[in-house]
């Protein structure tokens, strides 16, 4: 198991364009992926998961993944977050 914390730095959080390149990049990894927020856990895998969330700017997220490739599709999905989906 590996995870991280981040925060949303982009304006509009995870909705609709960012949270379909959030599961889209989730999808590309074999490891069962889940997020975390205000201690429930949803699948990142599943843009119903992550659109129902509600997670918006300065909202504080833990991304976990198990499995094979754990490492590497937490750091993807940080990245992805640094780089404030491409906004």
């Amino acid at each position: 198991m590996f995870s991280a914390e981040i925060e949303l730095k982009n304006e509009t959080g995870l909705h609709a364009r960012p949270a379909s390149q959030f599961v889209f990049t989730s999808s590309k990894f074999k490891s069962n992926i889940t997020i975390i927020k205000d201690g429930k856990e949803y699948n990142a895998k599943s843009i119903m998961g992550v659109l129902s969330m509600g997670a918006s700017k300065g909202t504080k997220l833990t991304i976990k993944a198990e499995g094979e490739d754990e490492k590497e599709a937490v750091e993807a999905l940080i990245a992805l977050i640094d780089s404030n989906f491409g906004e």
